[in-house]
């Protein structure tokens, strides 16, 4: 009998992973027509195929739907980052390394990015989502300033915490630029200057942030 009653729970939690996965496949779909703002519980559920009720019992609003959305992309971006910081030698070549492949992940996976870093959005509760804020392992911010960090650690650049910060910002803000004006210009070049950027921001951020 409790073997009986294993299996049952065991069949019920995957219908509930094929449904949860069902419906944020739905949701993806329908931000890339339209955009966050073109999802909703109720025309998520008809999508989907779900009643709102199905569908509310798996996320608990708009905001947590998008989230969890988000998660599996966010995790391969980090991944992809922390991939190619392992060929690195040092911290620098560690940081262009992970801007370059930040910028061929954003153009190989437009939609993705386009979701993650160009819609406006409701932001779900932390709990809600499975990446874990200021974990290197899954947050790709925390990792780029985690690089950072090892620049200060190593008395290359300034090493207090808004500093840090500022520099992370700045990288950041250099690749999202690139990433995002050819994602919205089609016919810009994908890898034009992207050594040239790489190289003015990494230098000026060194020469602006020395110790």
């Amino acid at each position: 009998m409790d073997k009986k009653l294993s299996n049952i729970q065991e069949r019920k939690l995957r219908e509930a992973q094929a449904r949860r996965e069902h419906i944020i496949a739905v949701v993806k779909d329908l931000i890339k027509k339209g955009g966050a703002r073109a999802v909703s519980i109720r025309k998520v559920a008809e999508a989907a195929g779900f009643s709102t009720t199905v569908v509310y019992a798996l996320f608990r609003d708009k905001a947590t739907l998008i989230g969890q959305a988000m998660d599996k992309d966010l995790l391969a971006l980090v991944h992809t980052m922390r991939s190619a910081s392992d060929a690195g030698t040092g911290a620098w070549e560690r940081i262009a390394l992970v801007g370059r492949a930040y910028v061929q992940y954003g153009l190989r996976h437009r939609d993705e990015y386009a979701l993650l870093f160009m819609e406006l959005r409701p932001h779900a509760a932390i709990a809600a989502v499975e990446v874990e804020h200021g974990n290197i392992e899954q947050d790709p911010y925390a990792y780029a300033l985690h690089l950072f960090g090892e620049l200060a650690h190593s008395g290359q650049v300034r090493a207090d915490e808004a500093a840090l910060h500022t520099m992370t910002q700045i990288f950041w803000q250099a690749l999202h630029g690139l990433v995002s004006l050819r994602i919205v210009m089609e016919h810009m070049q994908p890898d034009s200057h992207l050594d040239d950027l790489l190289a003015v921001v990494t230098e000026g951020i060194r020469l602006r942030f020395q110790p």
